[in-house]
């Protein structure tokens, strides 16, 4: 039989290297799939990374994909680095969007420039009102934060259905379960003229700064960290776990809320039952795939956010299920997680007695 055992020194060079040794495994067992589906392996890589790279078109719909892949990743990296498992940011990201669509919805042709501010902090007040609850019962019940946070997931869509095919719904819009078409003062301003890049990617910037700040040079950010690491010292030192559970959920929630503004000011433009696109879930591939750092969840956002589009494209274009881009998705994790299992343990063969 087989056991695995620690590694007495992980190679450091294999541990940085470990996310790129997994895309490399996931292209890899890509191809074999894609000829296994009866398609050209070469089109099927195409599609997934060199479209979406091809054009300033292209280019602009990754960064809509990027954009709030970055946003909730971060909050969620402070949440996994102080070892709390929110894995409902999904659900914080739809009532970020259903507040943020309450207030655009206020709106008025002759409304001013602090539409859009209101619209943005509505949506961010909202992600954080839902990863509240995750936080009170977790620190008043000591409730699984795992299982909060997921089923909170599935209330926030049957809280946005309730609203657009009830009281929301556009009496304009031919009976479909949408809003109105948010007013242009609320809308999210476009960087480029003619294409849908907006200006998501500089708030993302500046969160991407702003989250490394708070990680590696700030005494609150080093507090969670310790939690997280070791939650024995950070007892014995005096931080408060309190403290930090607050802090954490409440910057995730934030953050996915703000993702949601975003998306339905921006791309969207309206509420509709749609709103959901998995970005929650996704940005817990792309904070691990990025080790949690800010500046490795930029790329590994971009990556993910070309197995999206990639996805797309190859439905519409080879003919392919919807469904790769989870596989892919899922491929990269798994590979990931692999990885680093080999390189901080090893295989060893324990003969029979």
């Amino acid at each position: 039989m087989f056991k695995l055992e620690p590694r007495s020194a992980p190679s450091k060079v294999l541990t940085l290297a470990s996310p790129l040794i997994a895309l490399a495994i996931t292209v890899l067992v890509g191809v074999i799939l894609f000829i296994s589906l009866g398609k050209d392996p070469l089109a099927g890589l195409q599609v997934f990374f060199i479209e979406p790279l091809k054009s300033a078109y292209a280019l602009s719909e990754l960064s809509l994909k990027a954009t709030p892949l970055i946003l909730i990743a971060l909050g969620l990296s402070v949440c996994f680095r102080a070892n709390l498992w929110n894995i409902g940011a999904e659900g914080q990201f739809i009532l970020g969007a259903v507040c943020a669509g309450g207030v655009a919805m206020q709106a008025t042709p002759e409304s001013g420039a602090w539409i859009l501010p209101a619209v943005l902090v509505a949506g961010a007040l909202g992600g954080m009102a839902w990863a509240a609850i995750v936080a009170l019962l977790r620190d008043r019940f000591n409730a699984n934060e795992i299982l909060v946070s997921l089923m909170l997931v599935y209330v926030a869509e049957m809280v946005l259905s309730y609203l657009v095919y009830g009281p929301w719904k556009d009496p304009a819009g031919y009976n479909f379960p949408q809003t109105i078409t948010f007013l242009e003062p609320t809308r999210v301003p476009k960087l480029v003229p003619d294409l849908r890049m907006n200006i998501g990617v500089l708030l993302a910037a500046v969160a991407v700064a702003g989250f490394a700040l708070f990680l590696y040079r700030t005494y609150s950010g080093f507090q969670l960290q310790v939690g997280g690491l070791a939650p024995a010292a950070a007892r014995y030192a005096g931080f408060s776990s309190r403290k930090a559970l607050w802090t954490a959920l409440m910057l995730s929630g934030g953050m996915a809320g703000l993702a949601g503004a975003l998306d339905v000011a921006g791309p969207q433009g309206q509420l509709t039952p749609y709103v959901p696109l998995g970005y929650g879930f996704g940005a817990i591939i792309v904070a691990f795939v990025g080790r949690l750092n800010p500046l490795g969840i930029v790329f590994s956002a971009v990556l993910m956010s070309m197995f999206y589009i990639g996805g797309e494209l190859a439905q519409s274009r080879l003919g392919l299920p919807k469904a790769l881009t989870g596989v892919f998705q899922g491929l990269l994790l798994f590979a990931l997680l692999a990885c680093d299992t080999f390189i901080h343990q090893r295989l060893r063969w324990v003969g029979p007695k």
